[in-house]
């Protein structure tokens, strides 16, 4: 059942290199006015080089060499020009900050930045197309459940690349007798080559042996749980049972992982509370003139494996948020907490608690214990999310526009919680700290 052939990510990077060497001669005609000769690519080939090496790594850690930013066409256009506008932020310090090549070439790098985005753009988005590579295939999605319609709309509403839904076989609301005539029917008129189900649901037991038929025809099978996790970026709570947690969720250390993880939590949150020490007392006159109360206030708050920890905060609020959700319009929160909770000020003191190792910059968010309580007697599976260590952002922060504010929401976070505890990494870790960093600068109107 695999989804993407091993083979486009390599096309994809060769074809970057092509189109940002292209971009650079291109820039040099048009900055000269004529083709550019030897001397003029040597001054610039090395330099360019280096910088170009640099752009493939901020495209690597964006993530457009990995299956699910490559295939949502919405999110890969926008995707695309964030990341050169960052590329092009590196090139600028590269060139003028590090004046190491002696060339200063401000009008090349504006060229080359446009030229190559312009470039970029239509190869990532239709170059397979465009060259036959690739033809946008039809498929039958087969299941149950408001999560199967989500993946149905999502795939064909968000224009996914390499396929389509054509057409849907609901199995709950088909009665089993019945199951097998439409689903030939659905096949024989849709001719699809893909098929998305769940072969593990017993109420597929009545279609098997024509699936089985189907892989004599060419027909591809991709698992509903992994197209999913794919397309949506979280793990669907109704989709998954025992079996799937044994399978994909461990309490055993990664060592190297786990070893890199705190060596970059200790330098970063140490390096941050160096350069933040000077706000607190700011902070705290801002707070005291606002309402008189205290500064800060501590927290216990659910850790790793279900520990109580006591986490620090200064006060956003004039009243206790604990076993309530906050929302964005709440009386309690004070003139002075609006604007810290905005810019996150409000949780700097939790930079010790990364440093003590309580906290790691990167986890799932922790919840206050009382309303943890709540939400676990609520929600299947909800302390699977207090299997590893919390942090200050997560998946979750970086995919929900703002904090839970119901049950359902709170659902929602959990699906992106267990995404990242399956498929957490070094790599996901920089893309989650990377969208923080926008975020906060968005907030701060940069």
């Amino acid at each position: 059942m695999q989804i993407l052939s091993k083979k486009e990510p390599i096309l994809w990077f060769i074809g970057d290199i092509l189109i940002f060497a292209f971009g650079l001669w291109l820039a040099l005609l048009f900055r000269y006015g004529e083709i550019p000769d030897r001397v003029i690519i040597g001054e610039h080939l090395i330099p360019f080089s280096v910088l170009f090496a640099i752009w493939l790594i901020v495209f690597f850690i964006a993530g457009l060499y990995d299956t699910r930013t490559t295939r949502l066409k919405n999110e890969l256009r926008d995707l695309l020009v964030s990341t050169q506008l960052v590329n092009g932020i590196i090139g600028i310090v590269f060139f003028y900050f590090i004046p190491y090549f002696g060339i200063a070439p401000k009008t090349i790098l504006f060229i080359q930045i446009l030229l190559s985005l312009g470039l970029i753009i239509p190869w990532r988005m239709y170059g397979e197309q465009l060259f036959g590579l690739r033809k946008r295939e039809r498929a039958i999605l087969i299941g149950s459940k408001k999560e199967v319609s989500e993946l149905f709309d999502q795939v064909n509403n968000n224009t996914y690349d390499y396929f389509q839904f054509v057409a849907l076989v609901d199995i709950e609301h088909t009665p089993e007798n019945k199951l097998k005539e439409e689903f030939l029917h659905a096949y024989q008129a849709s001719h699809a080559t893909i098929i998305v189900c769940d072969v593990g649901s017993e109420k597929m037991l009545p279609i098997l042996p024509e699936l089985y038929a189907l892989m004599f025809a060419n027909v591809q099978f991709i698992s509903v749980q992994k197209l999913y996790e794919e397309v949506l970026g979280r793990i669907p709570l109704t989709l998954l049972g025992h079996s799937w947690i044994l399978e994909n969720i461990s309490l055993r250390s990664r060592f190297i992982y786990d070893a890199l993880k705190r060596t970059m939590d200790v330098m970063i949150s140490l390096v941050l509370i160096i350069c933040t020490l000077p706000l607190l007392p700011l902070v705290a006159l801002f707070v005291k003139l606002d309402d008189g109360g205290p500064v800060f206030i501590a927290q216990e708050r659910v850790g790793e494996k279900m520990r109580i920890m006591r986490l620090f905060k200064v006060r956003s609020m004039s009243a206790s948020d604990r076993g309530k959700w906050v929302t964005e319009d709440d009386d309690r929160i004070t003139r002075a907490g609006k604007f810290l909770r905005k810019s996150r000020i409000d949780e700097l003191p939790q930079l010790w608690s990364v440093l003590r190792g309580d906290l790691s910059l990167i986890g799932p968010r922790p919840d206050i214990c009382d309303l943890g309580k709540q939400l676990a007697g609520m929600i299947s599976y909800y302390n699977l999310r207090s299997t590893i260590k919390p942090g200050l952002s997560g998946w979750a922060q970086v995919n929900q526009e703002k904090p839970p504010q119901s049950v359902e929401e709170t659902r929602l976070r959990l699906e992106y919680d267990l995404y990242y505890i399956k498929h957490r990494s070094f790599i996901l870790d920089l893309k989650i700290a990377l969208r923080t960093l926008k975020t906060l600068m968005m907030r701060a109107g940069i």
